[in-house]
């Protein structure tokens, strides 16, 4: 790829299923609160995308656009959240629920009580080597929160950005704003896998979505890159 290309330093073609495809990252600027995504969306991918093409938009752009991005210093955190948030395994892709303010969050989010059942389960199956449960208790919605890491561009690497609301129907009013002639997902992909938060796509097409997007063309530091296209090679 040339050098002017987004995430150059990423593969951008792969095969699925037997069929190849582009996956290309389209650069833009700094998502703000209080700014409108159907604008932000039109602007950046409506003369990039034809017929046949499915646009992948990040969650966390859709979350901060919804208002639900919060900087540290307006999380007032428990003492509950600073002491669960000792016992989370962090990750090299993200802080996840391993610090006050995002495990306070995920209290807020889910309720002390699945919190609390979730911790507890994960507690006694991680002694018989099984990890993953926390996350598959307390759901999507403690998955989805996103703490700051020295990899997020600013002002997000002080704020915690929560999972966005209502994403399949996100989707659903994206498509119609490019016109009907696309897919759209909402993707939450990090480096080590991901999820589809809501699109207009079949289930299958949501499956083989993740299998194309599971190298994370995106990218997870500073590529300021959070909308992409698939299309058929």
């Amino acid at each position: 790829m040339s050098a002017d290309v987004p995430n150059d330093g990423k593969v951008l073609t792969v095969t699925v299923e037997g069929t190849t495809f582009a996956r290309i990252p389209i650069r833009t600027r700094v998502v703000m609160p209080g700014d409108d995504l159907d604008a932000f969306v039109t602007e950046y991918a409506a003369a990039e995308v034809t017929e046949g093409d499915l646009l992948f938009v990040t969650e966390k752009i859709v979350a901060i656009t919804q208002g639900r991005s919060y900087t540290l210093d307006e999380i007032q955190s428990r003492a509950l959240a600073r002491f669960l948030s000792k016992y989370v395994t962090k990750t090299s892709y993200g802080i996840g629920l391993g610090m006050p303010e995002t495990m306070e969050m995920a209290l807020r989010e889910c309720g002390t009580v699945r919190i609390l059942f979730a911790a507890a389960v994960s507690a006694v199956t991680k002694l018989f080597g099984r990890r993953g449960d926390f996350y598959r208790i307390a759901g999507d919605k403690a998955r989805a929160i996103d703490g700051p890491t020295n990899g997020t561009i600013p002002p997000y690497n002080r704020a915690v950005v929560l999972g966005p609301t209502k994403p399949a129907e996100v989707a659903t009013r994206l498509r119609t704003l490019l016109g009907g002639q696309v897919e759209v997902a909402v993707v939450d992909i990090n480096d080590i896998g991901g999820n589809i938060l809501g699109s207009t796509l079949d289930k299958a097409g949501e499956r083989r979505l993740v299998r194309i997007l599971a190298d994370n063309p995106l990218g997870q530091g500073h590529e300021s890159t959070p909308l992409g296209i698939i299309r058929t090679v």
